[in-house]
């Protein structure tokens, strides 16, 4: 059958692959709804190509531009709705079975609450949902009956080597790392990183802030934590292996010592596609989706990550370990400090010494169990407070 679904963030990375497979899957997928931020241009296309029935822009002061861009839309016009109550009732949308999150950072956790609590599954591509959200968000999906099905590549992995697995079946989880940018370069070089040396990723392309996050490592500290949320899996049972040609995306190692990996060439669709289809498989056709070949892919090697060169690592198993609201604070943290390196305003080592700063202040005030307002308080506490680290000139 059809599956209906809605899309937040629509004109983004996430938003137009999802797109992609909506094109390309017309008989599986239908968009009921869209949402974006401000890019009009490119969201009154999709509105014309895929007809969704309701369409909300973050950018109120847009709508009317919105409006015009789809005067002359033959057949009826979707209803046009503004700002977080927009991107919540686009979430929520009756008619569809399962929302994508694409929308990046805080502002995509309102609108997922929204459509869990109407009994939406997730596709889930938004990090700060569990990362911020986790002690919150994961009882209500609970509550409500929702699955939450990731679409990050190592998630995304574990999620299908655990499929079919018993219930206390899993014994550790092993995320596997590309090692970034930088994985070749001594540490004590590390101190003159430029921008764009730490923009230029060997083996995946993605975003500026996620690039950077893998240069640091942090965007791996980060997935531990997703991991501990999503597969209840406890921080000693997950670990980091750096994994050079970014082929085997996560392992799952069973009680029995028997190890489960899922291979691929690095692409991003088909996680996305996965939680889309889940729990079904759908064929692929090899023009779009080229197959792994393992003569053409050679060797897979492994290695230890090197904590002096990663010291991000120990910080996010360390706000793991501290929970609550902690882990919020780091991944505001380390995106506000991420955001003024790409403007060069801190260097690349100030980077993790600010988050670690951030979260050291943030442990008198740390809040165990949450509710959403504390979560977004914290978020904008945290970069508040690199910002005046900043400000201050105390970070270095």
């Amino acid at each position: 059958g059809k599956k209906t679904v809605s899309l937040l963030g629509s004109t983004g990375s996430i938003g137009t692959q999802t797109l992609d497979i909506c094109r390309e899957y017309p008989e599986r997928f239908e968009v009921a709804a869209l949402a974006a931020g401000s890019n009009v241009e490119l969201l009154a296309e999709q509105v014309r190509e895929f007809r969704p029935q309701l369409v909300a822009l973050r950018d109120a002061a847009k709508a009317p531009e919105l409006r015009e861009a789809l005067a002359g839309l033959d057949g009826p016009l979707p209803e046009i709705m503004t700002g977080e109550e927009g991107a919540c009732a686009v979430a929520a949308h009756p008619d569809v079975e399962a929302t994508v999150t694409g929308i990046v950072g805080c502002a995509g956790l309102g609108p997922t609450v929204a459509a869990i609590r109407a009994g939406k599954d997730i596709c889930l591509a938004n990090k700060e949902t569990l990362i911020a959200g986790g002690p919150f968000v994961l009882p209500l999906a609970q509550e409500h009956g929702v699955h939450i099905l990731p679409a990050d590549s190592e998630h995304s992995a574990i999620f299908q080597c655990l499929q079919g697995l018993p219930e206390g079946g899993m014994r550790r989880i092993i995320l596997t790392a590309s090692g970034g940018s930088f994985r070749d370069w001594p540490v004590d070089k590390l101190k003159d990183v430029t921008v764009s040396d730490a923009l230029k990723h060997p083996n995946w392309s993605m975003g500026r802030k996620i690039t950077i996050d893998s240069a640091t490592l942090m965007n791996k500290g980060l997935e531990v934590i997703e991991a501990h949320y999503l597969f209840g899996a406890d921080y000693d049972h997950i670990e980091i292996v750096v994994h050079p040609q970014s082929i085997v995306h996560s392992m799952v190692e069973t009680q029995d010592s028997s190890v489960i990996a899922q291979l691929g060439w690095p692409d991003m669709r088909l996680p996305i596609l996965y939680t889309m289809s889940w729990p079904e498989r759908l064929p692929t056709s090899e023009e779009t989706w080229p197959r792994l070949d393992f003569v053409k892919m050679g060797d897979l090697t492994f290695r230890e990550p090197d904590r002096a060169k990663y010291p991000s690592m120990d910080i996010a198993y360390a706000a793991g370990r501290a929970g609550g609201t902690m882990t919020g604070v780091l991944s505001a943290a380390n995106e506000q400090a991420v955001e003024m390196f790409l403007e060069e305003r801190v260097g690349y080592l100030d980077i993790i010494r600010l988050v670690e700063r951030t979260c050291e202040r943030h442990r008198q005030d740390l809040v165990a169990t949450p509710s959403l307002e504390e979560i977004v308080h914290f978020d904008l506490w945290a970069r508040q407070y690199v910002k005046e680290l900043v400000g201050e000139g105390s970070a270095v």
